[in-house]
């Protein structure tokens, strides 16, 4: 949906300046779509609503989003506003099936871009962990894009992994995304030692507290990380050399016997005022 088209059309119902507090964009997972409604537009959000379900065919149900991202679970508070009232949808990318119910696991349309570009990094017969799996959406992308060998795929959220399991029959991946339900920690510390040639670690919010997890899971400390963060920067900052010092430092703290050089830095996306998330990639090898 073209927002202009939407505005547009919300003018016949509201005034110039309630059209103007509309600053987010329109989400839109599957046929379901999401959008942040001030609270001084709390009595037009059935009008709102109906007008995403008018200018969107494909869209059956309009929610609320009533809470950011919170908790180890991931997961966002949601208020039906028109259609169908439902959380549960099915959602295609770059040729996959990802099946989500956004209101217990979390999941972003937002990083396609990203987990494409990680796939494309992937080389043949890899052995990839992913330290934060979700619903599955890196690792399916990875394993339908890429020809790895495995792709360890851990969540903490146990809905999140049942999805994973229905996401990897949906898409015929059985024999290379391997699901499982714990903490990363725990589940690197007691499985998965010594067996990556690259680890995913999309969950800002943890991944600076796992970096020494993400440095044991590699073969023999050799391999790459794609570490993620949130910072905050102002305009005299720049958000991936805060983040890449950062990290830098941590590294150098942790003891390990290695080496380790940031390759490329970007910017995944913005979210919020001077918030950003950031991306390394981090080569690591060992100290001889």
């Amino acid at each position: 949906m073209r927002k202009k088209g939407f505005k547009d059309y919300l003018k016949a119902f509201l005034s110039e300046d309630e059209v103007s507090k509309l600053k987010s964009s329109l989400e839109i997972v599957g046929d379901i779509a999401i959008l942040k409604i001030p609270e001084v537009l709390a009595s037009k959000e059935r009008i709102i609503g109906e007008a995403i379900l008018k200018l969107n065919k494909n869209v059956k149900t309009v929610l609320k989003q009533e809470s950011p991202v919170d908790g180890d679970f991931r997961v966002r508070g949601f208020k039906l506003v028109a259609g169908e009232n439902k959380t549960e949808t099915v959602y295609r990318e770059h040729g996959c099936i990802l099946k989500v119910d956004v209101s217990k696991a979390y999941f972003s349309p937002r990083l396609q871009f990203e987990r494409l570009r990680i796939a494309k990094l992937v080389n043949v017969g890899e052995v990839v962990v992913n330290m934060f799996a979700g619903v599955g959406s890196f690792s399916i992308v990875i394993a339908k894009k890429s020809k790895p060998s495995k792709v360890y795929s851990i969540d903490i959220n146990p809905i999140a992994i049942k999805y994973l399991k229905e996401n990897i029959a949906l898409n015929k991946v059985e024999n290379i995304v391997i699901p499982i339900l714990g903490d990363a920690k725990e589940v690197i510390n007691s499985k998965l030692l010594n067996v990556a040639d690259r680890v995913l670690m999309p969950l800002p919010a943890k991944a600076y507290e796992y970096l020494p997890e993400a440095i044991k899971t590699l073969k023999n400390f050799s391999g790459w990380i794609h570490y993620y963060d949130f910072t905050h920067a102002k305009k005299d900052e720049n958000p991936k050399e805060k983040v890449a010092k950062k990290v830098e430092e941590r590294l150098k703290s942790l003891g390990f016997p290695i080496k380790f050089s940031i390759q490329n830095s970007r910017i995944v996306r913005s979210v919020g005022p001077n918030w950003y998330q950031v991306v390394l990639d981090i080569w690591i090898k060992p100290k001889l």
